[in-house]
């Protein structure tokens, strides 16, 4: 319990309070350096499992640097938790095991652990590496799927003798047990947290990408309609029947506009001044007299 509190205070409250107004630690080599060693002590520890088991129980201590450089790295958001307990039980844990029930069943979640330690410390040395490393990565997800069948595995062995006896103490049985029970929905929470809310927020804005095109679009249209209100409204009226030509395509003759595109009723209109004659609507004005109506 001392080792515990003593963990929990310096890393939660006092390490952030110091590093609360100061830039954060680069600590990129080291990084590189403790996993690596990790990676490798965890993989010894596997090796070597039934004749180290005591050095299980001393890497629970080592562990304990995750959670410095986190604090160190003003990354206090990865001390959640789930760190901290899992940080701060273990230690303690893994000591009952090794004074009252050192080896055979104490040593299997050891030995488990050890091999998820392995894949686990490989995946920090690489992010630890740097960012050209993070497209090795994308199977962060499935560390933690890792990780839950583990918890399982354990909880299984575990539970197992209550209903053989094998002259092993109920009481760990029971603290092994609930350790798993415990750790595998912290890890389930975090991975719901982590993987599902993603995959809702990259639905959401892949969604929100898709409406704003489709208003993008819509947004097109109107503008080209409102051009082609503009083009009909740019029209210039000629006087007494004189006949100009605009650099927009439009002709037009005693104040009718003739639109080379065809907007509105061009085409009828062209139509009947080509020819020569003219529809009822518009003869009357064209042909009231005037001494000034001759074709400039």
């Amino acid at each position: 319990l001392t080792i515990f509190f003593s963990f929990f205070f310096p890393f939660q409250v006092l390490g952030p309070r110091l590093m609360e107004n100061r830039k954060p630690f680069q600590l990129r080599n080291t990084l590189i350096l403790y996993n690596f060693v990790q990676v490798v002590f965890s993989a010894w520890l596997f090796y070597e499992m039934v004749h180290a088991c005591w050095w299980y129980y001393f890497s629970k201590f080592t562990e304990f640097f995750d959670t410095f450089f986190f604090v160190m790295r003003k990354k206090t958001s990865q001390v959640s938790t789930l760190h901290v307990i899992h940080h701060g039980c273990m230690p303690m844990s893994v000591w009952f095991g090794v004074k009252f029930t050192p080896g055979g069943h104490s040593t299997f979640f050891g030995l488990l652990n050890t091999f998820v330690h392995i894949v686990m410390y490989t995946y920090y040395l690489f992010t630890a590496l740097g960012p050209q490393f993070q497209k090795y990565l994308w199977w962060k997800k499935y560390l933690t799927s890792l990780q839950m069948i583990q918890f399982v595995a354990i909880m299984v062995h575990a539970f197992q003798l209550l209903f053989i006896d094998c002259n092993y103490p109920k009481a760990f049985v029971w603290w092994i047990g609930m350790h798993a029970v415990m750790f595998f929905f912290l890890f389930n929470e975090f991975y719901q947290s982590t993987y599902k809310a993603n995959k809702l927020r990259k639905a959401a804005a892949a969604e929100a990408k898709r409406l704003a095109a489709e208003e993008a679009k819509l947004q097109n249209g109107s503008a080209a309609s409102s051009n082609g209100s503009a083009i009909t409204a740019n029209g210039h009226h000629g006087k007494n029947g004189s006949v100009h030509h605009h650099s927009n395509g439009s002709a037009t003759s005693n104040g009718t506009s003739l639109l080379s595109n065809g907007v509105g009723n061009g085409n009828k209109a062209a139509d009947y001044y080509v020819r020569g004659d003219l529809p009822a609507e518009i003869e009357i004005t064209q042909r009231q007299p005037s001494s000034r109506n001759q074709v400039q």
